[in-house]
């Protein structure tokens, strides 16, 4: 099923996970669903569970013609660039210094 924010992959049969968009390309995708149908068949790494105990799954990570995990091919690429590698948590993007904090000191009451 392709949603917003990803699409539902079926895999070994019985299971589901997410890809979330930022793990369909490794260039932007603004809506999954301008690269992918549903019933599509993508190639796809486990990339472990959420903090809720949800599959994560990429497909940025992947040859989708071969199958082949690319991401040391990715991360040399990004090191000739100058570029830090994939985080290896996610196979996506670097993770951020400092928090998460999205309030920015404003005060909620």
């Amino acid at each position: 099923k392709v949603v917003d924010f990803g699409a539902f992959v079926n895999f070994f049969g019985a299971k589901d996970g997410l890809v979330h968009v930022s793990q369909i390309a490794l260039e932007r995708v603004a809506n999954p669903a301008d690269v992918l149908t549903e019933g599509q068949e993508v190639k796809v790494k486990f990339l472990g569970m959420d903090d809720r105990g949800k599959t994560k799954l990429s497909m940025k990570v992947v040859d989708q013609v071969t199958g082949e995990d690319i991401t040391d091919k990715i991360n040399a690429e990004r090191a000739e660039r100058g570029e830090p590698p994939l985080s290896d948590d996610t196979g996506g993007r670097p993770k951020r210094e400092g928090g998460g904090d999205r309030d920015r000191g404003r005060s909620r009451r």
